[in-house]
């Protein structure tokens, strides 16, 4: 799989600031490999790079986020783009004139012989489809002081601040946030054992 390195760009590039959430490396998160919370200056990109038996669903916080691979999608803030790198495919993306930040979440792929494809989820709320049976994702907006409550999972609160886990029940807020529920067959895969 090409995930990259925790906290190095691609090369030849600078690449964002990034900061990593979550790297289970001993696969108690089933098909969870990492979440980065990634920030991009404005017209900042993460440089060519390749990935390969990865699917990658980068949630866009803030700002604005060009992919170039194929067609090519302009992301903005709420959307959700899902890239199964299947077989292996080249790409970047490139931060828009306000920069961006992004959740970049690394899943093992489900399909890792097919060809890549990527689509995206505009304004996403509530279940994203996927398309995988061993990871669901969730995605809610609660504004400053609003109570919202997630679904069950691993709960992530991104703010202005960070990215934090949740421990269950409302979550409330003091600014706005972007509330993450992973949902995931979390079953030892069998390169863990």
């Amino acid at each position: 799989m090409d995930v990259p390195p925790v906290g190095a760009p691609a090369e030849g590039a600078e690449g964002p600031a990034s900061r990593v959430v979550l790297a289970p490396d001993d696969g108690s998160l089933g098909p969870l490999l990492r979440i980065a919370d990634d920030r991009l200056g404005p017209g900042e990109g993460y440089g060519r790079h390749d990935h390969r038996a990865v699917d990658v669903v980068a949630v866009v916080l803030a700002g604005g986020l060009q992919h170039r691979w194929g067609r090519g999608a302009d992301l903005a803030a709420g959307d959700v783009a899902v890239l199964r790198a299947g077989a292996g495919l080249t790409h970047d993306e490139v931060a828009g004139d306000r920069g961006a930040r992004v959740l970049q979440c690394y899943l093992r792929s489900a399909a890792p012989a097919e060809p890549a494809a990527h689509g995206v989820h505009r304004s996403a709320a509530g279940w994203v489809d996927l398309g995988r049976p061993d990871a669901r994702l969730w995605v809610g907006r609660a504004e400053p002081g609003e109570e919202v409550v997630p679904p069950a999972g691993l709960v992530l609160v991104a703010g202005d601040d960070g990215v934090r886990p949740h421990d269950g029940g409302a979550v409330r807020t003091s600014g706005a946030a972007t509330v993450l529920v992973w949902q995931l067959d979390a079953g030892r895969p069998s390169w863990a054992c």
